[in-house]
C-alpha cells in the first residue's frame, strides 16, 4: 500500500478528474422529526454537493450492487422462434466518494458469497467490477458498534481511503487505477508529522465508541441457546416488516418471478431482495411455512448473520453499522438481543435507546 498526502483544496480536482464516470456520493436528503439530517448514497454532479463529514446513510450502497428489484432476462417469440436477452444492468463504471469502513467492509463480504463462491452472481460480478471506491474515515456514532465486528477499519477492498487531518487528507492507495488517477493531482509524500497525527486520530476514533458487543464465542452460544426463551421474547416484539433487511448493508435473500405477456409474445424473469423476517419467506407449495412463528424467524436472521456465516467463512456478517437497530419500528436492537441471549435472560425493562 502507498500513502501520500493530498491538499484539501486539491479534492476537488480529484473530483473533477474522476467526473468522466458516474459518481456517487454521500448527500443530504432531508431531516429526521427530530431535526437530524438525512443521508443517502445519490449521483452526485457538483462537488458542493458531498457531505464527507455524514454520520451515515439511512441506506447502504447496496442498491448499487444489488438493486432491490432486477431484471434478470427477457424472452421473445417470433415467427422464427425465440430469443433469449440477458443484461447485467452496468453500462457505465461507478466511482464512489467517501464509504465508510463499515460499508467497504460490507461489500467485501458480500463478495465472499456473490463472487468468490463455487456459483457466482454474474449479475453482482458485474457491478462490482465495474466500481471505483473512496472510502473516508468516520465519526463513531451511538448505534454503531462495528469496533466490536471488526470492521471499524477497511484493509481492502477500496481504491483509495481518506482520512482527514485537518487541512489534508491522509491517502491510503490501493489499487493501479487509483495511483494513475492521482498522478493528475498535486500530492506529497508523508512526513512524520502527518504520521503522528494520523495515528492520534486513531486513537481518538477508537475512544469514540460507546456501544459494545461481546462477540466472544457467540457461534457456540447460539448454538447452547437455540431454546432460549429470550428468542419469544423478541419475536413477540418483532412486526416482521422485513425494514432491517432493507437498510442491511450484507442482506442478500431474494425471491425470482417469472411472468408471460397475455399475448404469449414475451416474458420476464425478475429478481427481488426479500428478508426472512417476513411471514411468506419459508412458505412452500402447498401452503406449509416451515416458520410461521415471528421469533422463529427473527432468530434465523441472527443465526445466519452469527452462526451460519461464522462456520464457512470464520467471521460474521454483520458489520455493526446500527442501521437495523435505528430503523426498527419496534426498537430492536442488535447489542441487546445477543446481550440477552447470552445471559440466557430475558431484559425485564426496554432501556431508552442512547441514553436518551
Amino acid at each position: 500500500m502507498i500513502f501520500r498526502i493530498l491538499n484539501k483544496p486539491e479534492l476537488r480536482e480529484l473530483f473533477d478528474v474522476l467526473a468522466a464516470n458516474r459518481i456517487i456520493g454521500p448527500v443530504q436528503k432531508g431531516t429526521s422529526h427530530d431535526g437530524k439530517p438525512l443521508y443517502v448514497f445519490e449521483p452526485v454532479f457538483d462537488f458542493n454537493e458531498l457531505k464527507l463529514d455524514y454520520t451515515s446513510t439511512t441506506r447502504p450502497a447496496k442498491r448499487y450492487f444489488l438493486p432491490s428489484h432486477e431484471t434478470l432476462c427477457t424472452f421473445s417469440i417470433h415467427e422464427n422462434g425465440w430469443e433469449k436477452s440477458v443484461d447485467f444492468n452496468i453500462h457505465e463504471p461507478h466511482v464512489f466518494f467517501g464509504m465508510h469502513a463499515c460499508d467497504i467492509n460490507a461489500l467485501d463480504k458480500l463478495d465472499k458469497v456473490l463472487l468468490e463462491s463455487n456459483f457466482p452472481t454474474p449479475y453482482y460480478a458485474a457491478k462490482r467490477k465495474n466500481m471505483f471506491i473512496i472510502g473516508i474515515e468516520c465519526t463513531p456514532q451511538p448505534f454503531c458498534f462495528c469496533r466490536s465486528m471488526g470492521t471499524d477499519s477497511a484493509f481492502h477492498g477500496f481504491d483509495m481511503f481518506l482520512t482527514d487531518l485537518g487541512d489534508r487528507y491522509f491517502v491510503e492507495v490501493q489499487s493501479v487505477a487509483a495511483f494513475n488517477f492521482l498522478k493528475n493531482i498535486k500530492t506529497r509524500e508523508p512526513e512524520e508529522k502527518d504520521h503522528a497525527r494520523y495515528m492520534e486520530l486513531v486513537a481518538e476514533k477508537n475512544r469514540m465508541f460507546t456501544t459494545i458487543v461481546d462477540t466472544t464465542d457467540l457461534a457456540k452460544i447460539l448454538d447452547m441457546e437455540f431454546q432460549s426463551d429470550v428468542w419469544k421474547y423478541w419475536g413477540d416484539k418483532c412486526l416482521s416488516c422485513g425494514t432491517c433487511a432493507s437498510v442491511c448493508p450484507t442482506c442478500y435473500c431474494y425471491g425470482v418471478e417469472e411472468s408471460v405477456d397475455i399475448d404469449l409474445k414475451g416474458a420476464k424473469k425478475k429478481k427481488h431482495l426479500y428478508s426472512c423476517n417476513l411471514i411468506d419467506f419459508a412458505e412452500v407449495a402447498g401452503g406449509h411455512n416451515f416458520r410461521p412463528e415471528s421469533h422463529t424467524r427473527l432468530k434465523y436472521r441472527y443465526y445466519h448473520k452469527h452462526r451460519g456465516f461464522m462456520e464457512e467463512f470464520e467471521e460474521s456478517l454483520c458489520v455493526g453499522c446500527g442501521r437495523c437497530s435505528e430503523a426498527c419500528l419496534a426498537k430492536i436492537t442488535v447489542p441487546e438481543v445477543i446481550a440477552s441471549v447470552r445471559s440466557g435472560v430475558k431484559p425485564k425493562r426496554r432501556s431508552s435507546r442512547h441514553g436518551k
